[in-house]
């Protein structure tokens, strides 16, 4: 019989609490799609809270289950902070310093709540030095970090329920199933209709229909 698949560790977290400080995780949604924003989410448990079961990297859930798991983290988090950056920003300034700018926004009004608790920010992913603040990145963190896993659930119902939100206004590009990514689908809008305010410009197969047209 196989084994269940073990869920990230709260080790980090421990060892936060155990030296009095708040571990705070940071995870982003929405890096690669042609459409809509990128959204970040940072969060925090009080310290010794027991662990919520089922969270685990956003991505290997149904919808359904992270919308659960995304109201019970809320209700048990010492803090929540959510940022984005939108389509308009990251053409100017790229997706990375854009995830960046998103991260420090949830970052800064994570802390907003707990202005003055010591803390240790772990962020998925590669170092972002642009977010401005002192962190520990660890990449595949929302697989191995809970509470970088807990704030990757977050940011990835936050942005599902944006695209959803803009479908509707929207709905030949089939974003409320593709959430802005690349599907036959949504290249076929495009090429419909055209790209809309919402659209990464910068990302290449938007600014190729654009020439083309």
């Amino acid at each position: 019989m196989p084994s269940a698949v073990r869920g990230p560790s709260a080790a980090r977290e421990r060892d936060a609490w155990a030296g009095g400080r708040l571990l705070v995780g940071v995870d982003e949604a929405g890096r690669g799609p042609l459409a809509g924003p990128v959204v970040a989410a940072a969060v925090a448990f009080p310290p010794f809270a027991p662990r919520l079961r089922g969270v685990r990297d956003s991505k290997v859930l149904s919808a359904a289950r992270r919308a659960s798991l995304a109201q019970a983290i809320r209700s048990r988090a010492a803090v929540v902070g959510i940022g984005a950056a939108s389509p308009r920003l990251i053409d100017r300034v790229n997706i990375r310093v854009a995830t960046a700018i998103a991260m420090r926004r949830a970052v800064r009004r994570a802390l907003g709540l707990a202005p003055l608790c010591r803390v240790h920010l772990v962020v998925d992913g590669l170092p972002f030095p642009e977010i401005g603040l002192e962190h520990e990145a660890l990449v595949d963190g929302d697989a191995l970090c809970y509470t970088v896993a807990a704030a990757g659930i977050i940011a990835k119902t936050v942005r599902d329920r944006i695209m959803t939100r803009l479908a509707i206004r929207h709905p030949c590009y089939g974003w409320a199933s593709n959430m802005g990514y690349g599907t036959p689908d949504h290249l076929t809008g495009l090429e419909v209709a055209g790209p809309t305010a919402h659209h990464r410009r910068s990302f290449a197969p938007v600014g190729q229909l654009r020439l083309s047209l």
